[in-house]
């Protein structure tokens, strides 16, 4: 091919590779560029042209997932730019920050952080020399010291992450962009929120988070959608660890309300989206008269002015992806927390959570479905369908898989604790079964859950009785975590099944885990574990026949589970103790009053054991009282709980999971191979994080004085480590 034709068709590929940008077929886009790069036309291209073309594709792959190839084309455009002082220093900055991506999309975040050093040393350069304007510098400032902090979190480093992200906030201050500061505040939350050494410094990261979102202007608090969720699921974090319950209930309102609206939003973009599509291929069509041209030309204006006014960004190109991302920043940063789907579902995620300890079992299960039907249809598009194992895994998928896996088990999580509440043992059992097999084929991206299923497989023994089995699961779930907080109610748990096998030997057992527990749990606890020790040790103490001792304890604990965790499971247990407890002390008014109150709420969780329990003893106090008819009533009732219950503990202990979940083995697993936790985001290790609000431990039984059941679900322990 001579010059002058090899030029010609270069250069008609580039432009075949631009119209095809604009009608949105990337996959034309990206294969018209490869052909200009590939002998006999890439001879024909400039060292310029080459650059541009090659981060013109890069752009494009790193959008499909395709980051190894994307990176050799950053990496051969870079090698091209570096010595070529005509290159515009926007160009070389891109291709710096492109660059910086695909290492972070493939796990190489030591590479990450020399090529982020390497872009902020060169935009100083050209600061310095004046070939870059104030503006854009501090923009770009912002976006590599975003990209560093990312990288820095991951790696483990949060003090310089931290400081990284102060200095891009001070950019974006000087840049006078309201919003950049805000995600820059919102990202050193994030990054507190993650390692939590300071109480004082993390309440101050969320009092500066609040103080940017209420000064931003309402346009843009409209506009910039993204960065609301981020900013409102971050906070509500914060409430849920500091068992703030009531507020985050109600930020929990806010966000879903949101999403109802972001959806009906999306459909009216998608709805503009495919008009715009449909319309710029009849104008794309040759022979149109010049009339119907300048109609078209037209409503392909207003079309893309409405896209424009309903995402508020100023690249068109980011409202036609409006299904893939929430945008947090503008360009050249356009980071995102978590996928669109991602986000809602972790939102159906908080409101399962913050209603199932209030007993509304019938939203939770519907949120719990459709968050678990997302799920798998966002696996099914990553091609993760029966059969396929974390060895099958491509490299750039495996951040994406991981977080919606993470997802995935904490639904599973929830459903299992609402079905061991509502004794639907059977269907816990499937739900627990399902968590394991996740587990067994996705072992290194799911290493964190092991723990959480161990004390579920604990929650699930002691709920059928098998007591000895429980206590050996709930201790090996305790080796297996670094948490102090899930380490403590590891500690109680095991402790109520040792107490609930009734002998000597048992309880002294479970004196030696909560006693040393109770005495430093103001040093080292939460509220919700502190209700939980305190609820097993004033057991103990009634079983060492020290009632009025029990009672004292039991009753500063129920005043705390009711004032600030709002838990009517754990608040019924209490009540329950509290009621046996006066009638031991023979107060039978009092008695009666808290039994009542306790079997209200016992009934409104459809908790049968808990029932059963509250009933066996209003049959004593009835006896005491020498009501004969309410007492032949009360135990008539009684007796049919109880062969409803063991039905369904019959049918449990004749289920095919039931011996595998129960035996006191771990889980056996071969890892398939050694994946990189090293991730793109910050994100997924906040999706992983304690959010969980307090259980129950569950004390039910129809014997009055024991316990026979632990009803403590979703423990968020399983934190994915990124190292």
């Amino acid at each position: 091919m001579s010059e002058p034709s090899a030029s010609a068709a270069v250069d008609g590929l580039l432009a075949l590779a631009e119209e095809a940008e604009r009608r949105r077929d990337f996959s034309a886009a990206a294969s018209c560029l490869e052909s200009a790069l590939r002998p006999p036309h890439a001879a024909a291209l400039l060292p310029l042209a080459e650059a541009r073309a090659r981060l013109r594709l890069a752009s494009l792959l790193l959008d499909r997932r395709a980051a190894t190839a994307a990176k050799g084309h950053l990496e051969r455009a870079l090698l091209l730019l570096s010595p070529l002082p005509s290159a515009p220093p926007r160009l070389k900055l891109l291709a710096h920050s492109h660059l910086a991506g695909a290492y972070a999309v493939l796990g190489a975040v030591p590479s990450q952080k020399h090529v982020l050093r390497r872009g902020l040393g060169l935009l100083a350069s050209a600061s310095a020399s004046g070939l870059l304007p104030r503006a854009p510098a501090l923009l770009w400032t912002c976006n590599f010291q975003a990209q560093l902090a990312s990288a820095l979190a991951i790696d483990g480093d949060a003090a310089s992450a931290l400081s990284t992200l102060s200095a891009g906030g001070a950019a974006a201050a000087e840049l006078q962009s309201p919003q950049l500061e805000l995600f820059f505040a919102a990202t050193e939350l994030h990054v507190h929120l993650l390692c939590w050494e300071d109480s004082a410094a993390v309440e101050g990261a969320v009092a500066r988070v609040t103080q940017l979102w209420d000064t931003l202007p309402a346009e843009q608090k409209e506009h910039w959608v993204g960065l609301f969720f981020y900013t409102e699921l971050l906070r509500t974090f914060y409430l849920l660890r500091i068992c703030d319950y009531k507020r985050a209930s109600q930020r929990v309102e806010l966000l879903d309300t949101a999403v109802k609206r972001e959806m009906q939003r999306g459909q009216h973009i998608k709805g503009l989206a495919s008009e715009l599509t449909a319309v710029e291929r009849t104008l794309g069509q040759p022979g149109l008269k010049e009339r119907e041209r300048s109609a078209l030309a037209h409503k392909q204006r207003q079309l893309k002015a409405q896209l424009r006014t309903l995402c508020g960004y100023d690249s068109l190109n980011d409202v036609l992806d409006y299904g893939d991302k929430l945008l947090l920043a503008p360009p050249p940063m356009h980071g995102e927390w978590l996928p669109r789907t991602a986000v809602f579902v972790l939102v159906d995620l908080m409101v399962v959570m913050v209603g199932r300890p209030k007993g509304i079992f019938k939203e939770c299960g519907k949120r719990i479905d459709s968050g678990l039907q997302l799920i798998h249809d966002e696996l099914l598009k990553l091609g993760i369908m029966d059969g396929v194992t974390e060895a099958n895994l491509e490299h750039s998928t495996i951040w994406t898989a991981g977080l919606y896996l993470m997802l995935l088990l904490q639904f599973l999580e929830n459903k299992v604790a609402v079905e061991l509440t509502r004794s639907e043992f059977v269907e816990a059992q499937e739900a627990l079964a399902q968590m394991k097999n996740w587990f067994t084929r996705f072992p290194t991206i799911l290493q964190g859950c092991e723990s959480t299923i161990e004390m579920l497989r604990g929650q699930y023994a002691h709920s059928v009785g098998c007591f000895d089995e429980a206590a050996f699961h709930f201790l090996e779930a305790m080796k297996l975590t670094e948490s102090k907080s899930m380490q403590s109610m590891c500690q109680v748990y095991a402790a109520v099944s040792y107490i609930c096998k009734g002998d000597a030997e048992s309880s002294s057992q479970a004196l030696e885990l909560v006693g040393p527990a109770y005495r430093t749990m103001d040093s080292f606890v939460g509220v919700r574990e502190k209700t939980c020790i305190i609820f097993v040790y004033g057991l103990l103490l009634m079983r060492q026949h020290n009632p009025q001792e029990a009672r004292n304890r039991l009753a500063s604990g129920l005043r705390i589970a009711h004032q600030q965790l709002g838990n009517i499971q754990l608040v019924s247990q209490y009540l329950t103790i509290l009621g046996t407890l006066a009638l031991q002390l023979h107060d039978a008014g009092q008695a009666r009053e808290i039994l009542k109150s306790a079997l209200t709420l016992a009934k409104t969780l459809y908790d049968i054991p808990a029932q059963m329990w509250i009933l066996s003893v209003f049959t004593e106090l009835y006896r005491e009282l020498e009501e004969k008819g309410n007492e032949m009533e009360n135990s008539e009732y009684e007796r049919k709980k109880e062969d409803d219950l063991q039905r369904r503990l019959s049918e449990a202990h004749s289920h095919a999971f039931h011996q595998e979940l129960v035996e006191k083995s771990r889980i056996q697993i071969q890892p398939l191979r050694d994946l990189s936790r090293n991730q793109p985001e910050m994100g997924a290790s906040m999706a992983n994080t304690d959010l969980d609000i307090p259980e129950s431990v569950g004390l039910s039984a129809p014997q009055p004085s024991s316990a026979k059941r632990l009803v403590e679900p979703t423990r968020r322990s399983a934190r994915r480590r990124q190292s």
